[in-house]
């Protein structure tokens, strides 16, 4: 069965709610005339592909899609949470932090899966329906003015000449969000029923104490918990630090056991092609040439690649423990992208792949949004994982005192 067909009728579903994108044990195709053919080994529900468009926010896209698929995990059924509430948070928070540091700490539009923890504690949560962060008469998200406004207000503020804050540039900084992305609710009205951004988190029942970082690196000790040295760590959370045989069996564990999970990775590399619903690490990448470049709609990601390894599996790396921290000391992986893992394929060599949500809108592949990552690229590329502390093995929780 091709898988865009798979795709095109779960769409129809995805009308009315949630639904996995292809049946356990289903025999699909990568497109019309691919020589990929794949067999789903586990696929999970999950909401509808959103889009970030033209905004530097997947982080609140993707963490939040993982928790939709927690809700509906957990049987609270099909939420659509409003990214732009916990964007317009993390904008406010982190401007503070800037400020305090003298502008000696990352300012900008990433962020990380934690943000969400961070802001859905302290502020709570709210329907997409009750605040779509769309402020600026436009019907799609674009943060390119807002963004370079916020920096150059917070940077103003800390170059202030006379040395010393006014009791006003907080109010006048938050006045900047609200006017693009609107006004925070207070409370508000949905299904009938009246909330408060934390009434309504609470009533969801997700705990944010449960749900852990972890990643797989040399340069600290293993089953440690480190701060993961990379810009959009602002809050300076600490992950869990495994061997990375152990963090993809982590991966597989979980979704073979009905747990989603966020996934951070670099999707920099030359194999790494949306256009295709293919993230691939070839041995021989030379075959790969990159049309253009495309910066419209989402990164350079997606911009069209021509390659062999695109029509029929190849002979992929080997990927070892030194080549990740390798690649990663000298910036070769880097914290470009946040996303959804919903399930497990094989292709018809038997090789493994992870099925991944994306957050680039429905039409720019075959796929419905989604693309499939080999188990060699996401061992490679991962940079780190957000995830259900049950969802670990129980030998693994035990040993990280879970």
């Amino acid at each position: 069965m091709n898988l865009f067909k798979s795709y095109a009728a779960v769409a129809t579903l995805l009308l009315s709610g949630a639904a996995v994108l292809a049946q356990d044990g289903e025999r699909i195709e990568l497109k019309e005339g691919s020589g990929y053919e794949f067999t789903v080994v586990k696929s999970l529900e999950a909401t509808p592909v959103q889009n970030q468009f033209r905004t530097g926010t997947c982080w609140s896209f993707s963490a939040l899609a993982y928790f939709e698929s927690e809700l509906i995990r957990t049987g609270k059924g099909e939420h659509d949470l409003s990214e732009m509430y916990v964007v317009n948070h993390t904008y406010r928070d982190k401007a503070d932090r800037y400020v305090r540091m003298h502008g000696h700490t990352n300012f900008g539009a990433g962020g990380a899966f934690v943000d969400i923890a961070h802001v859905w504690k302290k502020h709570g949560i709210v329907p997409e329906e009750v605040y779509d962060g769309l402020n600026y008469g436009s019907d799609q998200h674009n943060h390119s003015e807002l963004d370079a406004i916020l920096k150059a207000y917070a940077d103003a503020v800390i170059e202030n000449k006379q040395k010393s804050l006014t009791p006003r540039w907080k109010e006048g900084y938050d006045a900047v969000v609200d006017t693009y992305l609107g006004k925070l609710p207070e409370e508000f009205e949905y299904q009938g029923k009246k909330y408060t951004p934390q009434t309504y988190a609470s009533e969801l029942g997700l705990n944010m104490d449960d749900y852990i970082s972890i990643t797989s690196y040399t340069h600290h000790p293993f089953y440690e918990t480190f701060m993961l040295e990379i810009p959009d760590n602002w809050l300076h959370v600490h992950s869990y630090n495994l061997p990375i045989d152990e963090l993809m069996n982590v991966m597989e564990h979980a979704v073979m056991n009905g747990h989603t999970f966020a996934w951070g990775a670099d999707v920099s590399e030359k194999g790494f092609a949306f256009r295709e619903g293919l993230a691939i690490l070839p041995e021989d990448e030379s075959t790969i040439k990159v049309k253009g470049r495309d910066n419209q709609n989402f990164s350079d990601a997606g911009a069209e690649k021509v390659s062999n390894a695109f029509e029929e599996p190849v002979k992929q790396l080997e990927v070892t423990q030194d080549m990740r921290q390798g690649q990663f000391d000298n910036w070769q992986t880097t914290d470009d992208h946040g996303m959804q893992v919903t399930g497990i394929v094989k292709d018809q060599n038997g090789d493994k792949y992870f099925t991944v949500k994306n957050s680039w809108g429905t039409e720019h592949n075959e796929l419905g949004g989604y693309f499939l990552a080999s188990e060699a690229y996401v061992k490679l590329k991962t940079m780190n994982i957000f995830i259900h502390k049950d969802a670990l093995p129980k030998n693994l929780m035990k040993k990280l005192s879970l």
